[in-house]
């Protein structure tokens, strides 16, 4: 089975282990490009992934897009949201469908 893991600033992610997600505190992007390979090495089907990391580890994060495990989830962290998260869901569901889903046609 795999596990869920939550990487990112601690401010940001800590209250995720109230959820039983399994956290990983990291403070700069190299230690989070090291984390994120050690975890999509293991065996972690989805990793969350704070804004502010996933910005500088576009390049790391690209490399597993293709595959179908890990699940790579941007979300916003305690210093807001700059829409990264929802841009990236929604590249993907355009992928997906082949369309954009949330164009209003007006």
């Amino acid at each position: 089975m795999y596990r869920i893991a939550v990487l990112g600033d601690y401010d940001s992610i800590y209250g995720f282990a109230t959820l039983g997600l399994e956290t990983f505190p990291v403070s700069d992007p190299e230690d989070g490009a090291a984390m994120l390979r050690r975890l999509a090495e293991g065996a972690y089907g989805v990793i969350y992934i704070t804004e502010a990391l996933a910005a500088g580890l576009e390049k790391e994060i690209s490399r597993y897009k293709t595959g179908i495990t890990p699940a790579i989830i941007v979300i916003p962290g305690v210093s807001g949201n700059t829409g990264a998260g929802v841009s990236g869901v929604k590249k993907s569901v355009e992928q997906a469908v082949g369309s954009d889903i949330l164009f209003s046609g007006n």
